[in-house]
């Protein structure tokens, strides 16, 4: 399983450990993960998904996850966010 944000696709970055000697180690910064099940509204049903917390307060702060995809771009989200993104788009033409 992969350490990377499956809606907004932030992974692991690379630095350094600073000694109080200024001695320097690589390390590695890894995202805060969370496993989580979000609700669609247009669905109906819950999604199982792995995302930072920074990316669970975007999805709050555009009103839930429908909300969300219809502003995410395509590049960033992962094989898993785009499927549920057609379906809530392919729900939200076939309602109309």
């Amino acid at each position: 399983m992969s350490r990377r944000c499956e809606l907004t696709g932030k992974g692991p970055m690379a630095g350094n450990n600073v000694s109080h000697a200024n001695n320097r180690t690589k390390r590695r910064f890894l995202p805060n993960l969370n496993d989580v099940t979000l609700q669609s509204e247009t669905l109906g049903r819950g999604f199982r998904l792995r995302i930072s917390a920074a990316a669970l307060r975007s999805v709050d702060h555009r009103g839930g996850l429908d909300g969300f995809l219809a502003k995410a771009g395509d590049d960033t989200l992962s094989d898993n966010a785009l499927r549920i993104k057609k379906e809530i788009l392919k729900a939200q033409a076939s309602a109309q």
